[in-house]
């Protein structure tokens, strides 16, 4: 039979024509284009030297930690429950007995100003809009009070290193119980720095030093470039610049020596909410709870310390198990989606903290691409709840996430 065929009319085609006006922001057109954290990283590593991204996006020696983390979660199989009624999720939960928009909060994250000019105060902001905690790094480029000042309604948290310098470690302490911050977090995981060798071979310092090849890249990310150098220099809260590389700086800062007695101590001398950050085995997080802590963060750094570390996703359970109700259980490391906040929450983690995924957004669009990223992660959680059937996550149980029985 021969089909026949015409010629449309206009009043037929009209309905299918759509216009739009132009988008004169370059960045919100950007950012509108960006419908995952990895089309933010695409963004940020177009907009970013190499030497800083490669900073944010790397890991330690052949990155195989980062690498099984992420192949965990995207390996994990979800079980939805059917018939239930969730045309209305809630997504929030409480963090160390406060409210939080969402079962995650911004991580710790060092020399932020130098991926993104704004900084800090940017991500602080954002974090106080949407509603949950953000975390300060010793490491950070924006000052105790001056993060306080940005977003004096969010709950901030403090992130420290044990130095060498002990005094130093509790002024930084006393500074931050000052200015408002709600929670310490002891990261532990760092005695001594881990060999990210693209940071060796990208030739990082703090702050970039002007050499021939820092020259060269200026001519492929003038923004970037020109930000840096018409901003306030990048000053830490320990000293206003350092000449030689990242793990330089941390294994002359950091104290090598600390055991549990450094925790106990910290316990006594810390009054709000302590969480403990690098725990990577059962016997250790069992050690850190019978220590009083109330939190602590299943962690390998990110990747970034010991390569072929345990991962974070595959240690929840047993952990879960040996903590009981005496601490909230957090993880980290290879988080990209919202539907991995939401398996791990399924696991028992009372939250999870981000890193990688908002400082992609930070370099990607600045203080609005933080919030675009916030933005990504809710809508993915919320789905991800939906499409399980959990109205709210007290609804998310370990029957929902079945882990490969050989997880690499």
């Amino acid at each position: 039979m021969t089909t026949q065929r015409r010629l449309p009319r206009w009043s037929e085609l009209r309905p299918l024509v759509r216009t739009r006006r132009p988008e004169l922001d370059a960045t919100k057109r950007r950012l509108d284009r960006a419908l995952t954290i990895a089309d933010l990283r695409t963004a940020a590593r177009r907009r970013t030297p190499k030497a800083p991204f490669d900073y944010t996006d790397g890991a330690a020696e052949g990155e195989v930690t980062l690498n099984r983390a992420r192949s965990l979660f995207h390996r994990l199989q979800f079980n939805p429950s059917i018939l239930r009624d969730v045309s209305r999720v809630d997504p929030s939960t409480t963090i160390l007995g406060r409210p939080s928009a969402y079962p995650f909060a911004f991580a710790p994250t060092g020399f932020t100003r130098m991926m993104q000019h704004e900084g800090e105060p940017a991500v602080a902001r954002v974090a106080q809009r949407a509603g949950i905690p953000y975390a300060l790094s010793t490491m950070g480029t924006t000052s105790i009070e001056d993060v306080a000042a940005a977003a004096p309604e969010a709950d901030k948290w403090f992130q420290l290193y044990v130095w060498t310098d002990r005094a130093a470690g509790k002024d930084l302490m006393d500074r931050s119980l000052a200015a408002g911050y709600t929670t310490l977090v002891l990261t532990v995981d760092v005695p001594v720095a881990g060999a990210r060798l693209r940071d060796v071979r990208n030739g990082m310092t703090i702050p970039p030093s002007l050499t021939p090849k820092t020259i060269l890249d200026m001519g492929m990310h003038p923004a970037w470039w020109l930000n840096l150098l018409t901003t306030e220099p990048l000053t830490f809260a320990s000293l206003s610049d350092w000449p030689g590389t990242v793990a330089e700086l941390i294994n002359h800062m950091f104290d090598p020596t600390v055991t549990f007695d450094d925790l106990a101590w910290m316990r006594e001398a810390w009054p709000g909410s302590l969480v403990v950050k690098g725990i990577q085995n059962v016997d250790d997080a069992r050690k850190v709870v019978d220590l009083g802590v109330d939190g602590l963060v299943i962690s390998n750094h990110g990747g970034r310390q010991l390569d072929r570390a345990p991962v974070p996703l595959q240690l929840l359970p047993q952990v879960v198990d040996v903590v009981g109700d005496r601490a909230e259980v957090y993880i980290d490391t290879g988080v990209m989606t919202g539907a991995d906040i939401v398996a791990a929450c399924a696991l028992g983690a009372r939250a999870v903290l981000v890193g990688r995924a908002y400082l992609y957004g930070l370099m990607a669009g600045g203080e609005r691409g933080v919030q675009r990223a916030v933005e990504i992660l809710g809508s993915e959680i919320t789905r991800t709840m939906q499409l399980l059937g959990a109205a709210d996550v007290g609804e998310l149980r370990p029957e929902h996430v079945t882990l490969p029985a050989v997880p690499f």
